[in-house]
């Protein structure tokens, strides 16, 4: 496997991670933990822009 391809599958990885905590955020009863895990989805999904972005848009996610 290439670079570019482990650096789309991670890419992916972090956006499902991020789903999961907006997921879950929405099922939160607690409103600290709903917004803790907006946040960290957040988060997640800005980076792996960031990174892909970085990269210029070179994976196959694009």
């Amino acid at each position: 496997m290439s670079g570019t391809d482990e650096f789309g599958d991670r890419l992916q990885q972090m956006r499902a991670k991020a789903q999961q905590l907006e997921q879950a955020a929405e099922r939160a009863t607690d409103p600290d933990d709903r917004e803790r895990l907006r946040d960290k989805a957040r988060r997640l999904k800005e980076q792996s822009e960031h990174d892909r972005d970085t990269t210029g848009g070179k994976t196959d996610l694009t």
